[in-house]
């Protein structure tokens, strides 16, 4: 069966017509490739099972322009099997069986077949079905591309039989990279002479918010439309700028201004200021921010200064940050959003945080400090013998649930780190506390 290629771009320039820039500069080997280097690195997994040509079943997990789509054609390129490219938006079950078929005659002959599958996820519950047994008898190796988390999107039969290979979006320097060799290889504008400064390559790698595609493409607008003078195309920050706005030229995400807004964020959250911090989160993403680093300091924020004043902000913040993963941007601004507010609003109180420093102080200095042979677990003959477990009070056994039993070392005795707040929830604790050492008051020995 003939499936459209997505290689089909591959095919001499004289037959293939206009391509853009990100196409021609397509890696034809692993050496080419950007990123991904803890997968394709000399002597790494994923390397190895290329260079070896003994492909597993396997799926391409990550954002756009990573180079998931790139490492399919290598492995095409590279793999004496049969290569099948299948399309997840216009192949239907007949489609899948037919090239099942074909696949079960390859292997009666002797012959492996792969099948390449971008976009899997656009692929229904039957449509993957489909695939299931000729995956386990292996007659076929399967190789998905997929931007969707692969546990929400993939059946679990069929994903237990892949491996999942996870690609990440591209640092500014390897984008930077790409744009110096388009720059100077002959696929690219090497045959051409142009004038572009590296802190304009940064400026595009910035905007391109790890695609290499969106990059490469923009590298190439920004040369198609730079000003010719004595033969030499200059690409000035003027051009730059009218092709992708203003956002990516005022916000450098590793720069100043990257840790002034997210301070900004985070003072304006704790400071209950929720307008403040919504303007800051706005700043941040519109400027070409990762999502999944606010999405961070959103949850240390959560502890941090929140606490147990509403234990129910860690839990939005995490939610908040699970759902950046599986929609990226811009759909997850507004997750982001909604976390940002919560937080600002939420009552707040550091009183964890600084009962966690407090303890750290401590057990810095205290390293050696044995457990209480109580509270140690005497799972053989010889630790019981020794005293492991010795007069251990279960509380769950006791009428209040508390014991008089000792449980910290010796030396910190009567030593207390957290001290709530009057703040939220911790009203609630600071009332437990006192219910607590007025029982051990009552109880514990004198």
């Amino acid at each position: 069966m003939e499936q459209g290629s997505l290689f089909d771009d591959e095919k001499p320039a004289e037959n293939a017509g206009y391509q853009p820039l990100a196409a021609r500069m397509r890696p034809q080997t692993l050496a080419d490739f950007a990123g991904q280097q803890n997968l394709i690195a000399p002597g790494r997994v994923l390397y190895n099972l290329i260079e070896r040509d003994q492909i597993t079943s396997m799926i391409f997990w990550g954002p756009p322009g990573v180079g998931k789509t790139t490492l399919a054609q290598l492995i095409a390129n590279k793999t004496q099997a049969q290569f099948v490219n299948f399309s997840a938006v216009t192949s239907g079950i007949k489609e899948i069986r037919q090239v099942m078929q074909e696949a079960e005659m390859n292997r009666a002959g002797g012959h492996k077949t792969i099948v390449f599958v971008d976009e899997i996820h656009r692929f229904n519950k039957a449509q993957q079905d489909a695939f299931l047994p000729y995956v386990e008898r292996g007659s076929i190796i399967l190789i998905g591309a997929t931007t969707e988390n692969p546990s929400f999107e993939i059946n679990s039969a069929l994903l237990s039989r892949l491996r999942v290979f996870v690609l990440h979006a591209l640092s500014e320097d390897e984008l930077v990279w790409l744009q110096k060799r388009a720059l100077t290889d002959p696929r690219g504008f090497g045959d051409f002479k142009v004038q572009a400064e590296d802190d304009l390559l940064h400026k595009i790698a910035l905007y391109a918010n790890g695609d290499a595609r969106t990059a490469l493409n923009t590298l190439e607008m920004a040369v198609t439309n730079g000003n010719v003078k004595d033969g030499v195309t200059v690409v000035s920050a003027a051009d730059l700028k009218q092709i992708m706005g203003k956002r990516a030229l005022l916000y450098d995400k590793n720069g100043e201004e990257h840790y002034n807004m997210i301070s900004a964020l985070h003072k304006s959250m704790r400071n209950s200021d929720v307008d403040a911090a919504l303007y800051w989160l706005s700043r941040m993403l519109e400027g070409g921010e990762d999502p999944l680093y606010v999405a961070r300091r959103l949850v240390q924020f959560a502890s941090e200064d929140v606490g147990l004043a509403d234990s129910r902000a860690l839990e939005i913040a995490v939610a908040a940050f699970q759902a950046s993963q599986f929609l990226g941007m811009p759909e997850c601004s507004v997750n982001l959003a909604h976390a940002t507010a919560y937080l600002a609003l939420a009552p707040k109180s550091s009183a964890v945080y600084d009962a966690y420093t407090a303890a750290k102080a401590d057990a810095e200095h205290t390293l050696a400090e044995p457990v209480p042979l109580q509270i140690r677990n005497g799972v053989t003959k010889l630790m019981k013998e020794e005293g492991y477990g010795k007069d251990y009070q279960y509380a769950q056994d006791a009428p209040d649930k508390l014991t008089t039993m000792q449980t910290m070392p010796d030396n910190l005795v009567g030593k207390h780190y957290y001290h709530p707040s009057n703040q939220g929830s911790e009203v609630r604790w600071a009332q437990r506390l006192a219910q607590i050492a007025e029982w051990h008051r009552q109880h514990d020995p004198k």
